[in-house]
């Protein structure tokens, strides 16, 4: 029984990169081994233990074969025989089927050193084919690791598993965790770029890809430069600059679609209310948020109600920080970009507000109901006035 540490942590490792979990493989080893070593059992589809006192996941050694189209469609083998080289054999791409021994020797039998540092992400073998996620990995990687290509022979491969239909066998749950993991990274323009240029932005995300400047009526027999409109990729990665969440990356991304085309993309893959509210939020308000340097007391009373800042303020500061990503999304944009500080601080003031108090004077007059809510909405709009009387003062 032996243990290597395979993937992620040894590539990140080889780049000068931090890493988060650390993986293993075992190689020699039974799941009864395992456990009466003192690891948990916690694979579902395969043996994966924990460690007893580092809990990092270490995986029997195993080898895996198609059995049907999709992800799910795999027989896996995971037996004290497999080595640890066909362990390797069956991972997506070079540069994550590397391992390291306990002294940490590299073992590398298929060139992810070399395509390290020529900067390419390759797969591994022919099997790539039989995994459609693995477009998306791919697609991830060139996120993360912006100044990756995709080696030529690798692109044909995905365009032919696009064409083949492979792709459409991807479930919600894979297609949305990976585009979510991949727009959290530091490039996500590049992930875009990539399912673009292979055809498969076209066929999972085509609400997007109509606004990627898609165009084409079959792929390119090579990958082409991506023709995005320069202010929406600039506006994906200028949020990922500012450490936006994903919600305000996901709203950004789909903040040009009409209402019907992203409750058809949220509907289909999914997508978390949090993504799908602010990106309906900010295709609602964009224009009146970037109009609030003009706004009297009242219009801005009146946008802060629809977008329910009250209750949900951390929401509605995603909305502004959405606005702000589209409007500095180029150096001549932002020169001339409208401020969210003066919606922002009516929202401050009129927030500290003691609407419960505003609201038991108002009954007190004899105010019922929708009376009330009235009372609650002009002393908003006074405090506004007196917010933006202050800043004519100062």
């Amino acid at each position: 029984m032996k243990a290597w540490k395979v993937g992620g942590a040894v590539r990140d490792a080889l780049l000068g990169r931090a890493s988060g979990d650390t993986d293993w493989v075992v190689t020699g080893a039974t799941p009864e081994q395992m456990v009466a070593a003192g690891y948990t059992p916690v694979g579902r589809d395969f043996p994966v233990f924990l460690h007893p006192t580092t809990k990092e996941e270490y995986a029997l050694a195993r080898t895996e074969r198609s059995t049907a189209p999709g992800y799910h469609g795999f027989v896996f083998h995971a037996a004290p025989d497999v080595t640890l080289e066909e362990d390797l054999q069956r991972r997506d791409l070079t540069i994550n089927a590397m391992a390291q021994d306990d002294h940490g020797a590299l073992i590398d039998p298929h060139g992810g050193q070399r395509d390290l540092a020529a900067r390419l992400l390759r797969h591994v073998s022919p099997a790539f084919i039989e995994d459609p996620v693995r477009i998306l990995r791919v697609a991830r990687f060139a996120a993360r690791l912006g100044d990756f290509s995709v080696a030529p022979e690798t692109a044909t491969l995905m365009r032919e598993m696009v064409a083949s239909g492979e792709v459409d066998a991807l479930v919600a749950e894979r297609v949305w965790q990976e585009v979510a993991r991949g727009l959290m990274e530091t490039h996500p323009s590049r992930m875009l770029d990539v399912l673009h240029d292979c055809g498969a932005l076209a066929r999972l995300l085509p609400e997007i890809d109509a606004d990627w400047g898609a165009g084409r009526a079959t792929p390119a027999p090579q990958p082409l430069p991506s023709t995005a409109t320069p202010t929406l990729r600039l506006t994906i990665d200028t949020t990922a600059r500012r450490h936006a969440p994903l919600p305000v990356r996901f709203a950004v991304l789909a903040h040009r679609m009409p209402l019907a085309a992203l409750h058809a993309l949220c509907e289909r893959w999914r997508i978390p209310t949090d993504c799908r509210e602010l990106a309906e939020l900010l295709v609602r308000e964009r224009d009146a948020v970037q109009r609030s340097p003009t706004l009297g007391a009242d219009a801005l009373v009146d946008l802060l109600d629809r977008g329910d800042a009250w209750r949900r303020p951390e929401r509605f500061e995603w909305l502004l920080q959405a606005c702000d990503g589209i409007a500095h999304a180029t150096p001549a944009a932002g020169a001339n970009a409208p401020s969210q500080s003066r919606l922002r601080a009516a929202l401050k003031r009129a927030a500290a507000l003691d609407t419960g108090a505003v609201a038991q004077r108002a009954a007190a007059a004899g105010a019922r109901g929708p009376d009330i809510g009235a009372a609650v909405h002009t002393a908003r709009v006074l405090a506004v006035e007196d917010e933006l009387s202050d800043e004519v003062n100062d």
